[in-house]
């Protein structure tokens, strides 16, 4: 490790009460997506105290900011969010589902590390730039919405991303590894049908049924399934069904669809479909429909060259080191959930790192992955969706995991609230900080990696973006 990534390192772990203590207050008030005014207020206030210049309602996103230090190319941005989920409110360090307040909120994905994680890097690239002299730029983005308002979606349709040179981030999950591959894109889309009111009974000829309307739409969906390809998903929720009187003709009901698709250009065709679904719904039933827009992301754009920085940064770094009474409640912890012998991306692909996962984890039994999966590029596909994708392609992008949960944890589970908000937690969000900096560094001193990095984004993106958010769309909270 060279002398400059040593001190930064240090930096980091001088300051690390700086990062858990935030990632700990950003626990203890969950706030969902869009609606993060607390949480973004306390990275605003720690950017500033800290020299960074600070752009508030950054993009015209009330909840979105960034964090600047330097001048100059190379241009590194850092991904931050800090969203919660609804309903998975838990006690920390707890080894049964108790939550904290009946049907509040929690961080069930771990963005309260997540967030605290990049802020860590963008804290050490900051202190490398200022003793190192240096020139560049680091710019770290608070993006809301992950969960559901796709911030970093809305900034790529405004071109947000082109104006860096990569950009890094990280996820907490149950292992160690560099990401790769790609994923789901998807669009959601909120139709709410309007009809004529009427007794059900006595007058039903001059009802027209909003719910009628919604039943033949779901109805219709049902046999476009047949007719997509493999890699498409269509789901829906009814988020009003009319009301709880039978005897009326419902004259409004509204339905939730999420379409999702391997590549986002097929993604924004299969919703064509869709929308003349519930044309025809609203014909059949002489209704009308309001269509909203709420959000919409694309597959990920992997980048080897990136990949291949990380994993060599993420190697010499190691992986966190856990105590004894650690490990015990991360035993107990996984106890808990699904079995997990096999954990990582690359063990589903790749024969040799499955029997090096199954026999480094105990065949799951260790209770938390503490070891580095081996490096594996890939364009496979994995399930899931997140907005990252769209940064993917506009900017070449890298991504780790680092083990914030406990081995076979479920995402978007209790457990991982749990665990978010343990010591566990902790070391998860400052080694990602650590690994990310350290990699950030080798592209500031070696431009070359940048350079092939940038061709290989160019290649794999010759195809143009298509970016699922509307042109006259804004982010919605739901």
């Amino acid at each position: 490790m060279t002398e400059l990534k040593k001190q930064t390192v240090n930096f980091i772990e001088h300051n690390k009460e700086i990062f858990t203590k935030l990632s700990d207050e950003i626990w203890a008030n969950p706030e969902l997506s869009l609606k993060e005014y607390k949480s973004a207020a306390l990275y605003e206030k720690v950017l500033e105290e800290n020299g960074f210049r600070v752009e508030k309602n950054f993009d015209n996103i009330e909840t979105a900011f960034t964090g600047t230090f330097g001048s100059g190319h190379p241009v590194i941005g850092i991904l931050g969010e800090f969203d919660a989920l609804s309903g998975l409110s838990q006690e920390r360090n707890a080894l049964s589902h108790t939550p904290l307040v009946e049907g509040g909120a929690g961080h069930g994905c771990g963005h309260n590390m997540l967030g605290t994680g990049a802020l860590a890097a963008a804290f050490g690239i900051k202190h490398y730039l200022e003793t190192s002299g240096h020139e560049g730029t680091v710019i770290f983005y608070g993006c809301p919405g992950e969960e559901g308002g796709a911030a970093k979606a809305f900034m790529a349709r405004d071109g947000v991303w082109k104006d860096l040179d990569a950009a890094l981030t990280w996820h907490p999950e149950d292992v160690n590894e560099v990401k790769t591959g790609t994923n789901n894109s998807t669009i959601q889309i909120l139709y709410d049908f309007h009809g004529v009111s009427a007794h059900a009974a006595g007058d039903p000829e001059h009802g027209r049924s909003a719910l009628d309307a919604v039943e033949l739409m779901n109805t219709g969906v049902q046999y476009l399934r047949e007719h997509m390809t493999s890699d498409c998903r269509v789901h829906y929720a009814i988020t009003n069904a009319g009301g709880v009187s039978p005897n009326v003709v419902q004259d409004h009901a509204s339905v939730l669809y999420m379409v999702r698709a391997g590549k986002v250009k097929n993604c924004v065709e299969l919703l064509k479909r869709v929308d003349k679904i519930a044309e025809g719904a609203s014909l059949m039933t002489e209704t009308s429909f309001d269509r909203t827009f709420i959000d919409g992301t694309a597959d990920l754009v992997p980048n080897f060259t990136l990949e291949k920085v990380l994993y060599e940064n993420f190697r010499e770094l190691g992986v966190p080191t856990y105590t004894e009474e650690e490990f015990e409640f991360a035993r107990k912890l996984s106890a808990t959930c699904p079995e997990n012998p096999a954990p990582g991306f690359a063990s589903k692909h790749d024969d040799e790192i499955r029997e090096y996962t199954e026999k480094q984890s105990q065949h799951g039994t260790t209770g938390i992955n503490n070891f580095l999966i081996p490096l594996y590029h890939s364009t496979a596909f994995q399930a899931g969706s997140t907005d990252v994708g769209d940064v993917s392609w506009e900017t070449p992008t890298g991504q780790i995991h680092v083990a914030g949960f406990v081995n076979g944890a479920p995402g978007h589970s209790w457990q991982n609230v749990s665990c978010g908000g343990s010591s566990i937690g902790h070391k998860a969000l400052i080694h990602a900080g650590k690994v990310l900096a350290c990699a950030a560094l080798d592209l500031y001193e070696k431009p070359d990696i940048l350079k092939e990095a940038r061709e290989e984004f160019e290649k794999r993106t010759a195809s143009g973006y298509v970016c699922p958010i509307e042109k006259d769309a804004k982010p919605i909270a739901l």
